[in-house]
């Protein structure tokens, strides 16, 4: 009897544990989606209604919003060029990512500790807009502050979070499969491109994602190199220009239109990605 009273006691507090963990799951799920609905609504109401909040659903439903703020905003052409920045800073930077990580986890050289440690107390530290008069000299010297490869340069340059997060999926990989592959004859460059990069297709997937929405949603740099150049604006900059339209009064329907428009090649980018979220393992060796 005592051992019946006991078992029903731990299905009782089984039971209450679980309303209690999806009460807070769905709560967390409520206030994460819920700016995103708000978002989505306010894009549809009139510039009134959304200034004065006071409905929630748009008493009108202004899909002419969209259309405006793709005319205002110049939206092909700043989606364009969001997209070739994203992109060619997602290839650049898992490329000298994936090199240097395997560089350092692969090989022993002196000063490797230190050279870490370094590189790890950088991400400690936000520097923010210091470096950026330095990063813009830099570019006026190389001929580049006038398109966008600067930009793309710096934003390649700043992947040690990526750099770290790829470590960690090298460490998982045994080592055991380089000397095996330096057995049949391959070198140290043949080994990561054909042995080691095919196993971290997963974690490319996670880091791309990663990278991808960074650079998506920069707005300083594009900002400061585009200053002299409207055309090669991103997206994130001309969304900032959607606030006021032309009676210089603010039009914030118009910035929710055009951010929900945004929303879409990282939810694209996310779908593609989603799968490397549950298949991070790195293989194994058959014995």
């Amino acid at each position: 009897m005592l051992t019946s009273m006991n078992s029903g006691g731990f299905r009782s507090g089984h039971f209450i544990g679980q309303i209690i963990k999806w009460i807070f799951l769905i709560a967390i799920a409520f206030f994460t989606i819920f700016p995103i609905i708000m978002a989505i609504l306010g894009s549809l109401k009139t510039n009134a209604e959304l200034t004065t909040g006071a409905t929630l659903l748009p008493s009108v439903w202004k899909f002419s919003n969209y259309a405006t703020a793709w005319k205002q905003a110049n939206f092909a052409q700043f989606t364009w060029n969001s997209l070739f920045i994203s992109i060619i800073v997602t290839i650049g930077t898992l490329l000298v990512a994936t090199m240097s990580a395997y560089a350092v986890d692969r090989t022993k050289f002196p000063g490797k500790r230190l050279y870490v440690g370094l590189q790890a107390s950088t991400m400690f530290i936000s520097i923010g807009a210091v470096v950026l008069m330095p990063q813009f000299n830099l570019m006026v010297k190389l001929g580049l502050n006038k398109s966008l490869w600067g930009v793309i340069i710096i934003l390649i340059s700043s992947h040690a979070v990526i750099y770290f997060m790829l470590i960690g999926f090298f460490k998982a990989i045994p080592k055991d499969l380089d000397e095996a592959a330096y057995i049949d004859g391959c070198n140290f460059f043949t080994v990561y491109w054909r042995i080691i990069l095919p196993l971290l297709r997963p974690a490319l997937g996670v880091t791309a994602l990663f990278t991808f929405r960074g650079a998506w949603n920069e707005y300083i740099l594009p900002l400061v190199f585009t200053m002299t150049n409207p055309k090669l604006q991103t997206l994130t900059v001309g969304l900032a220009n959607l606030r006021y339209g032309i009676g210089a009064a603010a039009e914030a329907q118009l910035m929710m239109a055009g951010a929900c428009l945004s929303f879409l090649p990282i939810l694209v980018v996310y779908v593609l990605a989603n799968k490397s979220f549950i298949q991070v393992t790195a293989g194994s060796v058959k014995g």
